[in-house]
Protein backbone atom coordinates (compact mmCIF):
# COMPACT_ATOMS: atom_id res chain seq x y z
CA UNK A 1 0.00 0.00 0.00
CA UNK A 2 2.49 2.78 0.50
CA UNK A 3 5.89 2.73 -0.76
CA UNK A 4 9.31 4.37 -0.83
CA UNK A 5 7.57 6.93 -2.98
CA UNK A 6 4.60 8.46 -0.24
CA UNK A 7 5.71 11.00 1.60
CA UNK A 8 5.53 10.50 4.82
CA UNK A 9 7.15 10.90 7.91
CA UNK A 10 7.98 7.46 8.96
CA UNK A 11 5.48 4.36 9.43
CA UNK A 12 5.51 1.77 11.86
CA UNK A 13 4.51 -1.43 11.48
CA UNK A 14 4.60 -4.80 13.59
CA UNK A 15 3.62 -6.95 10.44
CA UNK A 16 6.11 -9.65 9.76
CA UNK A 17 5.78 -9.68 5.88
CA UNK A 18 6.42 -5.68 6.29
CA UNK A 19 9.83 -6.70 8.05
CA UNK A 20 10.90 -8.66 5.14
CA UNK A 21 10.89 -5.83 2.83
CA UNK A 22 12.74 -2.86 2.32
CA UNK A 23 10.52 -0.42 0.19
CA UNK A 24 7.52 -1.48 0.64
CA UNK A 25 5.01 -1.20 3.34
CA UNK A 26 1.51 -2.78 3.33
CA UNK A 27 0.38 -3.13 7.00
CA UNK A 28 1.32 0.10 8.72
CA UNK A 29 -0.03 -0.04 12.46
CA UNK A 30 1.01 4.00 12.90
CA UNK A 31 1.81 6.78 10.54
CA UNK A 32 3.39 9.98 11.46
CA UNK A 33 3.31 12.96 9.12
CA UNK A 34 5.09 16.45 10.15
CA UNK A 35 2.58 19.17 8.97
CA UNK A 36 4.55 22.38 7.26
CA UNK A 37 2.21 25.08 6.05
CA UNK A 38 2.45 24.07 2.48
CA UNK A 39 1.08 20.48 3.50
CA UNK A 40 -1.55 21.00 5.87
CA UNK A 41 -4.70 20.92 4.44
CA UNK A 42 -3.53 17.85 2.47
CA UNK A 43 -2.47 15.68 5.16
CA UNK A 44 -5.18 16.32 7.14
CA UNK A 45 -7.82 15.67 4.02
CA UNK A 46 -7.52 13.53 1.17
CA UNK A 47 -4.22 11.84 2.58
CA UNK A 48 -5.80 11.01 5.87
CA UNK A 49 -8.76 9.61 3.59
CA UNK A 50 -6.02 7.61 1.90
CA UNK A 51 -4.86 6.30 4.87
CA UNK A 52 -8.25 5.47 6.40
CA UNK A 53 -8.23 2.61 3.58
CA UNK A 54 -5.55 0.79 4.85
CA UNK A 55 -7.22 -1.94 7.54
CA UNK A 56 -4.11 -2.47 9.75
CA UNK A 57 -3.56 1.92 10.31
CA UNK A 58 -4.80 2.21 13.99
CA UNK A 59 -3.10 5.61 14.38
CA UNK A 60 -2.38 8.78 12.80
CA UNK A 61 -0.27 11.40 13.96
CA UNK A 62 -0.06 15.16 13.06
CA UNK A 63 3.14 17.20 15.01
CA UNK A 64 2.97 20.41 14.22
CA UNK A 65 5.74 22.05 12.78
CA UNK A 66 5.28 25.85 13.59
CA UNK A 67 4.18 24.54 17.69
CA UNK A 68 4.32 22.29 20.65
CA UNK A 69 1.08 20.59 19.35
CA UNK A 70 0.59 17.15 18.28
CA UNK A 71 -2.90 15.50 16.70
CA UNK A 72 -3.44 11.98 16.85
CA UNK A 73 -6.55 10.04 15.52
CA UNK A 74 -7.19 6.79 16.22
CA UNK A 75 -9.08 4.04 14.88
CA UNK A 76 -12.45 2.70 16.69
CA UNK A 77 -15.15 0.04 15.40
CA UNK A 78 -13.91 -0.06 12.07
CA UNK A 79 -14.79 3.62 10.20
CA UNK A 80 -14.98 5.83 13.39
CA UNK A 81 -11.84 7.56 14.30
CA UNK A 82 -11.57 9.73 17.70
CA UNK A 83 -8.88 12.51 17.55
CA UNK A 84 -6.73 13.60 20.83
CA UNK A 85 -4.94 16.84 20.78
CA UNK A 86 -2.07 17.28 23.12
CA UNK A 87 0.07 20.65 23.46
CA UNK A 88 3.52 21.74 25.42
CA UNK A 89 3.26 20.07 28.81
CA UNK A 90 1.23 17.06 28.09
CA UNK A 91 2.24 13.55 27.48
CA UNK A 92 1.42 11.65 23.99
CA UNK A 93 0.28 8.34 23.55
CA UNK A 94 0.22 6.00 20.82
CA UNK A 95 -1.78 3.15 22.65
CA UNK A 96 -1.29 0.73 19.36
CA UNK A 97 1.70 0.48 20.14
CA UNK A 98 2.28 0.90 23.66
CA UNK A 99 4.68 3.62 23.49
CA UNK A 100 4.46 7.16 25.31
CA UNK A 101 6.51 9.94 25.75
CA UNK A 102 6.82 13.67 26.77
CA UNK A 103 5.61 16.26 23.71
CA UNK A 104 8.66 18.18 24.68
CA UNK A 105 10.69 15.25 23.86
CA UNK A 106 9.32 15.24 19.91
CA UNK A 107 10.69 19.30 19.93
CA UNK A 108 13.74 18.63 21.51
CA UNK A 109 16.51 21.08 19.50
CA UNK A 110 13.42 22.45 17.85
CA UNK A 111 13.57 26.33 17.64
CA UNK A 112 10.04 28.27 16.50
CA UNK A 113 10.18 31.36 14.18
CA UNK A 114 8.83 34.36 16.38
CA UNK A 115 5.70 36.20 14.54
CA UNK A 116 5.44 39.80 14.53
Amino acid sequence: MLNNTDATGFDITCHPDDLKSRDFIQHPKVIVEVLSPSTTSYDRGDKFKYYRQVPSLQEYVLVDSESNSVEIYRRRDGKMWLCNYYEAGEAIALESIEFQCPIELLYERVTFEVRS
